[in-house]
C-alpha cells in the first residue's frame, strides 16, 4: 500500500468515525426530545385533572344580594 492510499484510508476512517458520532448524538437528542415532550404532556394532563377535581376558592358561587 502506498503512502497516499494509507493517508486517504486514514482520513476516510477518521471522517467515518466523526459521522458515526454525529448519528449517535442525533439519535440521543431525538430520544431526549421525545421523553421531554412526554413528560410535558403528562404534567399538563395531571394539572388539568387536578384543576378539575380540586375546587378553586375563587370559583365558589355566592348567593345573590
Amino acid at each position: 500500500m502506498t503512502l497516499s492510499k494509507l493517508v486517504l484510508t486514514l482520513v476516510t476512517l477518521v471522517f467515518a468515525c466523526t459521522l458515526g458520532g454525529c448519528a449517535v448524538i442525533a439519535v440521543a437528542d431525538a430520544a431526549i426530545t421525545v421523553a421531554a415532550t412526554a413528560v410535558k404532556v403528562t404534567a399538563k394532563t395531571i394539572g388539568a385533572v387536578a384543576d378539575a377535581v380540586i375546587p378553586d376558592k375563587n370559583d365558589e358561587r355566592r348567593a345573590p344580594d
